[in-house]
């Protein structure tokens, strides 16, 4: 793994941060704090994006982190669905669907591009 000595190296992992603020932020105003079921699901789809990272970075394979890996690119995936839960009931402007789902796709990106990595250095 290169130059990534923690967790905190990945990239991804430094991307699914700032989403996860970003989430915590557009849930805590207005509609969206009322919602306390679609409120605690996104959240927690997006706090299981770096979780997983953390966690699959702790593993002592390159075959376990991958596990960890399509896991947290999987809640990206669901912060995505959410979105969109959220802009079509008014919870969220379109601007601020799209900036957050750009984020969530950045990351699943990131993710992608990790596994293959990890997955080549593995054969």
């Amino acid at each position: 793994m290169a130059n990534i000595r923690r967790f905190e190296d990945v990239e991804a992992w430094k991307k699914g941060r700032e989403l996860a603020k970003d989430v915590y932020t557009v849930t805590s105003t207005g509609k969206f704090t009322k919602d306390y079921g679609l409120k605690d699901q996104i959240r927690r789809a997006v706090v299981s994006v770096i979780s997983n990272i953390a966690e699959g970075f702790s593993r002592q394979t390159d075959k376990e982190f991958v596990q960890f890996l399509f896991i947290a690119k999987g809640s990206a995936a669901e912060v995505q669905s959410q979105l969109y839960i959220a802009v079509d009931l008014g919870y969220i402007s379109q601007e601020e669907f799209t900036k957050l789902y750009n984020q969530a796709d950045e990351v699943a990106r990131l993710l992608a591009g990790f596994t293959k990595y990890l997955k080549g250095a593995g054969s």
